[in-house]
Formats: structure tokens, sequence, C-alpha cells
């Protein structure tokens, strides 16, 4: 069984970068479809991108398209999140989530398909 730990959150400005940082222990993720989401107070949980094991395929919401990219490091068990000009509806806490079952991308394109997930780390971008 895998625990993620996120981190990287802080607080910006508008048009500033964070990267997320996404450690995986107690296994490897080499073969997980890593992903992540965000929750805004009082909002439900939204999709924001996924990628495959290969990290061949990827999939975005369309709020961060253009904006965001998904990566992975499957030598140091690491999933990451670059957010290049950030915005204040991008303030949200950002989960980290794996799964294994190898499902279809257009599956891991929702958050109730990840089997594992991390505590958070919050974004906060100033306006």
């Amino acid at each position: 069984q895998v625990q993620l730990v996120e981190s990287g959150g802080g607080l910006v400005q508008a048009g500033d970068s964070l990267r997320l940082s996404c450690a995986a222990s107690g296994g490897t993720i080499s073969t997980y479809t890593m992903g992540w989401s965000r929750q805004a107070p009082g909002k439900e949980r939204e999709f924001v991108a996924a990628i495959t094991w290969s990290g061949t395929t990827t999939r975005y919401a369309d709020s961060v398209k253009g904006r965001f990219t998904i990566s992975r490091d499957n030598a140091k068990n690491t999933v990451y999140l670059q957010m290049n000009s950030l915005k204040p509806e991008d303030t949200a806490v950002y989960y980290c989530a794996a799964d294994a079952r190898g499902f279809s991308i257009e599956y891991y394109s929702a958050v109730y398909a990840y089997n594992y997930w991390g505590q958070g780390t919050q974004v906060t971008v100033s306006s």
C-alpha cells in the first residue's frame, strides 16, 4: 500500500509559478496512474491532471490546460505538478492521488477514480 505526501504549496502572487511534488512511500508508483485534484473552500473537489505510468499520456482540466504540466519521475517515486501563470481562482488545497488498476486515462479524469490520496498542500494565489 502506497502513502502519498504533497509538498511545494504556498502563497504566491497572480502570474507566479509553483511546482508541487508528490512523494510516494511504501511501494513503487512505477505502474500507477497518478493524478492531481484540488478543492477550494465551500466547493467540490475537481480534477486537475492525470498521467499514465509511462508518462506518455496526460489529461488536463480545461481550466488549467496550457498553464499546468503534470510529470513523473518513477526512479524517484515522485510526481510533479508545474503550475505557471497562476490565477486567484487556482487557490485551493491540491491533492495527489494514485491508482494501480490500469483503467483508461479517461476513467482517471475524475476524482473518484483513485484508491490512494495524500493529505493535500495549500496553494494560495493573491491578486
